[in-house]
């Protein structure tokens, strides 16, 4: 199993499309720092707890995390505290950060940190064929639907992997499931 730090904004997504449980079929590990997961994950209720079922692990800084997440709070103006906790982790345990957030994944390139978001997540989780290329489409698809509003996530990228994956497999564009 490998370790991921995460961010909040992934976890939003997967919940605006009622898809929260797919992550947790990946060989991931994913972390979060005790004290975000207690002030951000609030909304909708109950989250928190459900990520937690599924999987989600609870961690406590390091010093060293602590110190530098301190340090990259004051070098970088836009992203959050708990953002720079969680590139924090990420840098010092050598993990791949999983964000979506724009000014964090561009904080985590300067400081030499992998990072992966939603789409990531659902490509692997098709090309390891956790899901089917139905479910690949719904997924593209109800984030499209939502994008711009709770769900942020460049719609270029989205359009071409349901245009790809709608010629390869001739899945009508309207995909449903109950």
């Amino acid at each position: 199993m490998e370790y991921i730090s995460s961010d909040t904004n992934v976890w939003l997504d997967f919940v605006a499309i009622d898809r929260l449980n797919l992550p947790f079929l990946l060989p991931y590990v994913y972390l979060m720092n005790d004290e975000t997961v207690d002030d951000e994950l609030l909304s909708p209720p109950g989250l928190s707890n459900e990520l937690l079922q599924l999987g989600l692990q609870k961690t406590e800084l390091t010093e060293d995390e602590f110190f530098l997440a301190e340090e990259l709070a004051s070098k970088y103006a836009k992203p959050s505290i708990y953002d720079c906790i969680a590139l924090a982790i990420a840098k010092v345990r050598g993990l791949i950060l999983l964000t979506g957030d724009g000014p964090l994944r561009k904080a985590a390139v300067i400081e030499g940190v992998t990072v992966m978001g939603t789409i990531g997540i659902l490509d692997q989780l098709h090309s390891r064929k956790h899901i089917t290329d139905e479910e690949y489409a719904y997924c593209i698809q109800k984030l499209l639907e939502k994008n711009g509003g709770k769900v942020r996530l460049p719609k270029h990228e989205l359009e071409i992997r349901l245009q790809r994956i709608r010629k390869q497999d001739c899945i009508s564009k309207t995909v449903t499931f109950d």
